[in-house]
């Protein structure tokens, strides 16, 4: 019997989760055996995984689980080193040349485990069967519409937190800009699920946004009309042949431009096609300050759906259930082909 282990998440500020109760109960009544740890921080409670039929755990046993349990999680494990022997479900942010990536594939390397990336969960045509992006949009513009806000009373945005939905963010939003003028932004990627959560964020706000797609930068750059915005925000993932949008020069070029919102954030990838900033941002310190004169703040959190856990999270395991349901034939479909991409990228480590 195939063995699902949910297990809760270990990363700060990190309360979303990858299978609903409504979920669990269809994966159970489909002959799967599903395991879910208990967690101190997760959104969604455990009573409705223990009504949905799911053995119940522990919280951060999944290392003593059965060898066989397909270990699935969302965020990345606790950095220790210790050789990772299980099958695990999660995104590992490890393909793209980033340092602490190829040290999580040498610890499956080491155990003989396997990482099924969730960012390379694809169909037949090379779409994700999943992904967070519509929250992570709108989750990114939000915050990078405080960071704007902070600049107009001349500070740095502080720390955020979560919301328990998108009205309150809404709300809070609304009294953060006050009678403000609206900035400007300029959003690439505009018509994918990222680049959509954004512009309605703005939208919502009466935020002017200019909507770049493949179309649109096709030139490969350079790119004058970025700088042009007060807020631009990037919504595409860093890969081989990524236009650069913001240069390294850009810190001293004259400009309008004074909040990027790395709403992707692949800041230590080769591809990243912003260049003045090397190092993801957090929730206590959301802006990485990078130019003065006018400033030039960057914000990159690399989980910003967890703004809105929630629903977030409801979003992602309706898209991602389908596939789960397949679990029982890993060698056929999407698993398939996410085992075909750790099996060359594992190898050269």
């Amino acid at each position: 019997m195939t063995h699902l282990w949910v297990r809760a998440e270990q990363r700060p500020n990190e309360e979303r989760v990858g299978l609903t109760p409504e979920g669990a109960a269809e994966l159970v009544k489909a002959g799967l055996r599903v395991t879910v740890e208990k967690s101190s921080v997760r959104a969604i409670p455990i009573d409705g995984y223990i009504a949905a039929g799911c053995e119940i755990a522990e919280e951060n046993l999944w290392p003593k689980a059965p060898s066989d349990a397909i270990i699935f999680g969302l965020k990345e494990l606790p950095e220790d080193g210790t050789p990772l022997h299980h099958r695990h479900i999660m995104f590992g942010h490890a393909y793209k040349g980033q340092p602490a990536g190829r040290i999580l594939l040498q610890r499956f390397k080491a155990g003989g485990g396997t990482l099924y990336d969730l960012e390379y969960l694809v169909d037949e045509t090379g779409r994700r069967v999943a992904a967070f992006g519509y929250w992570a949009g709108y989750a990114g513009a939000a915050v990078s519409l405080k960071t704007w806000a902070a600049q107009q009373r001349g500070g740095l945005v502080g720390p955020v937190s979560k919301y328990p939905g998108k009205q309150a963010l809404l709300q809070d939003l609304e009294e953060e800009l006050g009678n403000l003028p609206r900035p400007r932004a300029i959003v690439i990627g505009a018509l994918g699920r990222v680049g959509t959560g954004a512009s309605d964020l703005c939208a919502a706000l009466g935020v002017e946004v200019t909507k770049w797609d493949m179309a649109e930068t096709a030139s490969g750059g350079p790119f004058p009309e970025v700088l042009a915005h007060e807020i631009f925000l990037n919504c595409i993932l860093a890969r081989p042949g990524c236009p650069v949008f913001v240069p390294a020069s850009a810190k001293t070029e004259a400009r309008k431009l004074t909040v990027i919102g790395d709403i992707a954030c692949d800041p230590t990838s080769d591809f990243s096609p912003i260049k003045v900033y090397d190092r993801a941002t957090d929730w206590e310190a959301p802006a990485l300050r990078v130019a003065d004169h006018p400033p030039l703040d960057v914000t990159a959190i690399d989980n910003l759906p967890s703004l809105l856990p929630v629903e977030s999270s409801q979003d992602y395991a309706a898209q991602l259930l389908p596939s789960l349901k397949t679990l029982t034939h890993l060698e056929q479909g999407v698993w398939a082909r996410a085992f075909a991409d750790f099996t060359k990228h594992v190898a050269t480590v």
